[in-house]
């Protein structure tokens, strides 16, 4: 027959050569995965290196611009097919993922920023924070059984009051003042709940035990605690700290900043933390006074804010680049920290996790205190090392966020990305 003579359309080649690329990826799972998760765009800094697991049958080469690519220096991810891409100029570069370096399967583009050097924190410091209005921490009955104006109104923990008929609240024994003075009359009230402005109308009640007009519920319009210095920028005088929100002890409220101010610190003591129990550092700073800067924006990722004089690290006076949450790997990292009279100390721990992202958020990578003589001090991560700088292969990559409650010896991080996008967006806000 003629047609057993014929040579194969190119159809049938394609098709052939399709079903044979998905077998080969079927049976190589490295493969399948770095083609799966491979991203679209690559974000670096410059001299920032990232390693990629691609198996042994799919290829990375530059299409054009100035990225490098090259065979990593570490023996088991050369083994597992790794490769590692770096570029030391700022701009746009273009690589194809292959097949054998045959078969083009994705492009994929590198963008890749100025290198950045930001001076490391780890000092310990004491935040105070004053409110923009008052922040209800409770309801309660009146004396004798009555039911408390507050929960009748409607008022709930965590509202903030902004304002008592039309004067704008600045303390707690402003807003006692105001009700004392408002005796049974109607109080209308503006606050804010989950990001809405409510108006709502409360009486206040006369106390039969104390003879004054009560609303029945607690106010607090301030707090106070220990953290840590993530990073100073030198470029324009901002820092940023905590890696988390000061919220209220009682309600858990995100508190929105009035007027604050970051202060020297000295940590005196530690509760080293253990399984079901935080730790927490104890710093006294409240007595001295002495203020480092302000704080402009709470958020979910930082507190912000400018420094009245640079920081001085004795470890890296010269800061440090930082590494984008591109270049993150599970693998040896070290956490800069001050948890005792000695200053900034360096301690290892190790990345077990960097967690895939779509938008900011403060649990980035997890970590692990693998440090002897922390591990002895603290049981691993307590409160006020939050905020403590992340480094890893010489680059600042973030920050310390939270203990994991189940093991004190581990922990989240937030990275330097979401950080200094939290930082910028409040730069623009201020």
């Amino acid at each position: 027959m003629q047609r057993n003579g014929r040579k194969p359309s190119a159809l049938r080649k394609a098709t052939g050569w399709v079903l044979a690329l998905m077998l080969t990826l079927g049976y190589f799972a490295p493969g399948q995965q770095a083609l799966r998760t491979m991203p679209d765009t690559l974000h670096l800094t410059a001299g920032q290196w990232q390693e990629l697991r691609l198996g042994h049958l799919l290829t990375l080469t530059t299409q054009q611009g100035a990225a490098a690519v090259s065979a990593s220096e570490d023996e088991t991810l050369r083994q597992q097919g790794g490769v590692s891409v770096q570029c030391d100029a700022a701009g746009v570069s273009e690589l194809m993922l292959s097949l054998l370096g045959i078969i083009p399967l994705k492009k994929v583009e590198v963008q890749v920023s100025p290198e950045k050097k930001l001076i490391p924190g780890g000092m310990a410091i004491g935040v105070a924070l004053h409110t923009s209005g008052v922040l209800v921490v409770g309801t309660s009955d009146l004396s004798g059984g009555e039911a408390g104006p507050a929960r009748v109104g409607g008022i709930l923990p965590g509202d903030l009051i902004r304002k008592v008929r039309d004067v704008d609240l600045t303390s707690s024994a402003q807003f006692s003042q105001l009700v004392a003075a408002a005796g049974e009359e109607a109080l209308p009230l503006t606050l804010e709940r989950n990001g809405e402005t409510l108006h709502v109308t409360v009486t206040p009640r006369m106390d039969a035990t104390t003879g004054t007009a009560r609303l029945g519920m607690w106010v607090r319009d301030s707090t106070a605690g220990v953290g840590t210095l993530s990073f100073y920028d030198p470029d324009n005088g901002t820092y940023a700290a905590l890696g988390h929100a000061i919220t209220d002890g009682d309600t858990g409220q995100v508190l929105t900043v009035e007027q604050g101010q970051i202060l020297k610190a000295e940590v005196v003591s530690v509760q080293k933390g253990q399984k079901g129990v935080p730790g927490e550092l104890k710093g006294s700073f409240l007595r001295e006074g002495v203020v480092l800067g302000d704080i402009i924006r709470n958020n979910m990722l930082v507190i912000y804010g400018h420094l009245d004089t640079a920081p001085v690290n004795s470890l890296y006076p010269e800061g440090l680049p930082i590494g984008l949450r591109s270049g993150v790997h599970t693998g040896p990292a070290t956490i800069l920290s001050t948890v005792d009279s000695g200053g900034i100390k360096e301690y290892a721990v190790e990345i077990t996790r960097v967690n895939p992202q779509t938008a900011p958020a403060p649990k980035s990578m997890v970590l692990r205190v693998t440090d002897p003589e922390l591990l002895a001090k603290t049981g691993g991560i307590v409160q006020g090392m939050s905020g403590s700088p992340i480094l890893q292969d010489g680059r600042l990559i973030g920050a310390v966020t939270h203990v994991l409650l189940a093991d004190p010896a581990k922990g989240y991080g937030v990275s330097i990305d979401d950080m200094l996008e939290a930082s910028a967006a409040q730069d623009k806000a201020a």
